[in-house]
């Protein structure tokens, strides 16, 4: 300990001496920028539009929504400690003038096993051999964790099979869906967008389904081109028009084996046209059995990855859990007693999350903030996020077995307790969300019941009705006469608002959101955007691919500085702070508000099946037959394991959305 203060001060004279050596680069508001994103705005209005009043300090956030000291605590440590981890890398970025890409895939192994080291071609201050072990030695304490997703085999990234598996068992399992017909046809304006005949033909899929027909094989797709609810291809040109990005509109088709296994079949990559290109381009990439073949498809993998973080994180994670919810929250505040019985179930759920979604609008998603520096989207990723809302979110979908019949992963099955029967059996996300959801839907049922035991009694509650009518026309009124909406009037109506409610603060946040470094934190495996486009014969960067594709793969990924900085961020997202509340637990001010034994009983039950469900969990896990959860090198599937303990553990249901 006494060494590690030691070689810590040391280090921090050494970077107070840069800092006064090079004023310019080192000052507060360049490092505060390079490590953050952005310097702070203050004072109204901007300089850049008369009509926008520009941020004063930080968000506010009511007293009793604000963050408790414990998980206060938890969160400057984490900003500390995600702030430290990349002062190497922000150094070494400033002082080489550029981003510096890694070397060889043993460098991203580095880590994990050493931290952030110095290499030989840095600038000459650190020639100084002294002040290089200093700074080697310190990062070395604050090297990264081995992310659960290459901790059993670390070269998983690199199979199909894993790529396939992360789709229905990764960190953003809600995009893969049914594919429902053939020839796959664009609906957007082909006067704008090109032909909307897609690549992927009929042909070209049964080509390469060597083991079955097409009449008799389950096709899925992750269609992040053109499907009615992520559309990526209108932002593409813009996309790519800003400096360090590179992307496509991505659609990939995969197939279910024999076997019972998701395959990747093909892949088709989409630019729109541009001034130069009114056709636009569409290029297919498939397996093939010569090297070259095989890294183009290698890197078409990668260039898919981009877009599904994008939608995951803007749209799913931020969008979903996080920003629609906010509605409920002070609705809730604004129309309900504390002591009504809605507003006791549904508080601790509601727990830090405007507080949450404060320090996100200052530090994530501002401009310039981690979301814009570090996902292909950049700057027109709350345009994106916008769109998404516009064309896709409903309240109705964020139930989770709707979402499945949606997506054609699920059909009707009265027989079922959901009422819904997976189309793949192993597909873990669903099978234990359904588990989870069944759960909250039972012990909404019960309480609603008891509290609306009379006839009409739900329709004639004041507070209720203002409760839900507020969300409706104020909090989300450019969608207030939309049909889905569902009405408020039976206790089943009310049981299934509230279902959806806490499903969507507690298992749906917790299965997207804690998984992000266990996934994530391997650039290998999850890019965040691509640098490089990928070459074709007779372009120049061809030849360079050919001559080194390692090194041409390597260099289109993020930077040593950019992945490290996403790794930090994901890394501090996907931690449980040590006074987390998870879903069955009693609240921390304990569940005894009412003497009522009926209530405490339908506790007591929840938190039964909450505890039959870790152990279903745990024996799924062991089930060898289930093989996107259990093989060699396979991490269990986990995200909807109910408890867990503080830190990055890739498990645990907390009842809000408090990451």
């Amino acid at each position: 300990m006494r060494e590690s203060m030691t070689t810590l001060f040391t280090t921090t004279w050494a970077v107070l001496t840069v800092a006064k050596i090079w004023p310019g680069r080192f000052s507060a508001a360049a490092m505060n920028s390079h490590f953050h994103g952005a310097a702070e705005l203050d004072g109204p209005p901007t300089e850049t539009d008369q009509l926008c009043e520009s941020r004063l300090g930080s968000f506010y956030v009511p007293r009793d929504e604000a963050f408790e000291e414990a998980k206060q605590s938890a969160l400057e440590a984490a900003q500390l400690r995600a702030l430290l981890r990349n002062l190497i890398p922000a150094a070494s970025d400033f002082l080489a003038g550029g981003g510096a890409p890694f070397a060889s895939f043993s460098e991203v192994d580095a880590l994990y096993s050493d931290g952030f080291l110095m290499g030989e071609d840095e600038p000459k201050w650190f020639a100084h051999q002294i002040l290089a072990n200093i700074w080697n030695s310190w990062q070395r304490m604050m090297r990264f964790d081995t992310p659960a997703v290459i901790k059993g085999d670390r070269f998983s990234w690199l199979r199909d099979g894993e790529f396939a598996r992360q789709m229905l068992a990764g960190v953003n399992p809600v995009n893969i869906e049914l594919l429902r017909e053939l020839p796959i046809s664009s609906k957007l304006d082909p006067d704008v967008y090109g032909p909307p005949e897609s690549a992927l033909t009929k042909e070209v899929i049964e080509r390469d389904l060597l083991e079955m027909s097409l009449e008799e094989v389950f096709l899925l797709v992750l269609d992040n081109l053109d499907l009615e609810l992520y559309q990526i291809l209108p932002f593409v040109n813009k996309m790519n028009s800003l400096p360090g990005i590179k992307t496509y509109a991505s659609r990939t088709v995969f197939y279910l084996s024999n076997a019972g296994v998701l395959r990747p079949l093909a892949i088709e990559l989409s630019l729109p046209p541009t001034s130069s290109s009114s056709a636009g381009s569409k290029r297919v990439f498939t397996h093939g059995q010569d090297a070259t073949t095989q890294w183009m498809w290698k890197l078409a993998k990668a260039h898919v990855w981009p877009n599904d973080a994008s939608i995951h994180q803007i749209v799913n994670h931020l969008l979903r859990t996080h920003v629609c919810t906010e509605p409920y929250i002070i609705a809730m505040h604004r129309q309900l007693s504390v002591m009504h019985p809605i507003y006791k179930l549904l508080y601790p759920h509601m727990r830090y999350t405007l507080a949450v979604n404060a320090f996100a609008r200052k530090n994530l998603i501002s401009g310039g903030g981690i979301i814009e520096a570090s996902y292909s989207p950049g700057k027109y990723a709350m345009g994106l996020s916008s769109a998404a809302y516009k064309t896709m979110w409903r309240f109705d979908m964020d139930a989770l077995p709707a979402d499945l019949l949606q997506r054609g992963m699920a059909v009707q099955d009265p027989c079922m307790p959901s009422g819904v029967k997976l189309v793949i059996e192993d597909y873990p996300y669903a099978s234990d969300g359904l588990l989870i959801w069944q759960a909250i839907k039972e012990l909404a049922e019960a309480y609603v019941e008891h509290f609306y035991c009379e006839p009409n009694s739900v329709k004639s509650d004041l507070e209720l009705q203002a409760w839900w009518d507020e969300i409706l026309n104020i909090g989300h009124a450019d969608k207030r006469n939309e049909p889905w909406w569902p009405k408020l009037h039976t206790n089943e109506d009310l049981s299934s608002i509230l279902t959806t409610m806490i499903w969507t603060t507690s298992g749906q946040h917790a299965a997207i959101n804690f998984g992000q470094y266990p996934f994530g934190g391997c650039p290998l495996n999850r890019p965040t955007f691509m640098r490089r486009l990928i070459p074709q014969e007779g372009e120049p960067d061809y030849e360079k691919f050919k001559l080194n594709p390692e090194e041409f793969f390597l260099s289109s990924l993020p930077t040593r500085y950019q992945a490290s900085k996403v790794m930090a961020t994901q890394e501090s997202v996907s931690s449980h702070s040590p006074d987390e509340e998870y879903l069955g637990k009693p609240n921390s001010s304990g569940n005894h508000w009412t003497n009522d034994e009926d209530i405490q009983n339908l506790y007591s039950k929840f938190a039964d099946q909450l505890e039959a469900i870790e152990k279903m969990i745990n024996l799924r896990n062991k089930d060898i037959q289930l093989q996107n959860r259990c093989g060699a090198g396979v991490p269990p599937y986990e995200l909807l394991h109910p408890t867990s303990g503080p830190g990055v553990t890739g498990r645990g249901i907390p009842k809000s959305v408090s990451a």
